[in-house]
């Protein structure tokens, strides 16, 4: 990897999201479904990057993108951005994602997501919004 930013170096130095760890796996109540696609590891803070995700979006025609997880000022900023620059519609559910500092989460769904991004909505706002086949099971 070339230049490396100080929270790449950390996260390096950390294996923070490493396969086979703890920060490299699903939550078990987030499990990819039978047939839902996965992109597995990342060399940065952005899902995209090195990734074949913006291959696999456009592959089925999927142009919204919605996002929770960790860490709100880094991944979620970085994958947020490169998402919209792509041309996908992004929504951030500010709810569900989460950072190390609470600056770092007001930074984020307060300044920088919606700057960027097309919805930022808590989780019940998000589900609200769904149409009701997509909120059966």
């Amino acid at each position: 990897m070339g230049a490396s930013a100080p929270s790449q170096e950390t996260t390096r130095k950390g294996q923070v999201s490493a396969a086979d760890t703890w920060g490299g796996e699903c939550h078990p109540d987030f499990q990819p479904r039978e047939g839902e696609l996965r992109v597995h590891e990342r060399w940065t803070a952005s899902g995209f990057a090195n990734t074949d995700l913006d291959f696999l979006l456009k592959q089925y025609h999927a142009s919204r993108f919605v996002q929770i997880g960790m860490r709100a000022n880094t991944c979620i900023d970085t994958t947020a951005r490169f998402a919209q620059e792509l041309g996908h519609h992004v929504t951030v559910v500010k709810d569900a994602i989460a950072a190390f500092r609470p600056e770092a989460m007001q930074a984020t769904s307060e300044v920088n997501a919606p700057a960027h991004v097309h919805a930022v909505l808590t989780a019940d706002e998000f589900i609200s919004a769904l149409p009701p086949a997509a909120t059966s099971s």
